[in-house]
């Protein structure tokens, strides 16, 4: 089972369901797919993908124009997906940031094999590998560094923060208690009265909302904790 997180962006229903298939059929288990340009780069901006399908007739937009959209949140191989076979589209393609360049119609399997190559060189088939960059919308966090953007600018975080924010990236959309944040994140034992979490959730807040007191991403449920959205749903906070 390959832990690897692929995109596929293509307008053609059949190719989507095609790849999607053969892709799961050799274990490959993460695939969101897009069939337009907008829904593709929306997804680019919430997560981070290991590999990124793209198709150059796309409507409204081209491949080749969100290639270096899509480039600026990801290093991650992209491959252009087209009928387009001439010597200067595939210069076209190499020139705004794609690593390979498959014409169609193709053999879905070459596709596996080239996915294969690409995600054995970069590294990122190996199963549980850690993450490290965590993009959610306007929040970017490097787990190698430490670097942490909001809106592409750096800010700096306490320790103790940058972990809680590390701990969410990486649960994103899960719903944790009180207790269960402070025993996984502080490693210590959850009495009931420590105020430290909600103190820790405030200044977290604080520095990557907009709007503190009218959060957006690091939402409280009410009566059961709090949750980091990643997806754009919303809950009671306080």
């Amino acid at each position: 089972m390959y832990e690897a997180k692929l995109l596929i962006v293509d307008d053609e229903t059949a190719i989507l369901h095609m790849l999607t298939t053969i892709l799961k059929k050799e274990n490959f288990t993460h695939i969101d797919t897009a069939s337009n340009a907008e829904d593709a780069l929306s997804l680019c901006q919430r997560k981070q993908y290991d590999l990124v399908l793209l198709d150059v007739m796309l409507p409204n937009r081209s491949g080749f124009e969100i290639c270096p959209l899509i480039r600026e949140t990801t290093d991650a191989p992209i491959f252009f997906l087209t009928a387009r076979s001439t010597d200067l589209d595939k210069l076209s393609g190499f020139a705004v940031g794609a690593d390979d360049y498959i014409t169609k119609p193709f053999n879905p399997l070459e596709i596996v094999a080239r996915v294969k190559a690409h995600l054995r060189r970069h590294q990122r088939k190996i199963p549980n590998m850690p993450q490290v960059t965590y993009q959610y919308g306007p929040i970017q966090l490097n787990s190698i560094s430490g670097e942490v953007k909001v809106n592409n600018r750096t800010i700096d975080l306490p320790a103790q923060v940058y972990q809680l924010l590390l701990f969410f990236c990486k649960h994103p959309n899960q719903l944790f208690s009180k207790g269960q944040l402070y025993e996984k994140v502080w490693g210590e034992e959850f009495l009931g009265e420590d105020n430290t979490v909600m103190v820790h959730i405030r200044k977290l807040r604080e520095k990557i909302e907009d709007n503190p007191s009218n959060p957006s991403h690091l939402l409280t449920v009410r009566g059961l904790g709090y949750k980091f959205v990643a997806d754009g749903e919303r809950y009671e906070h306080s």
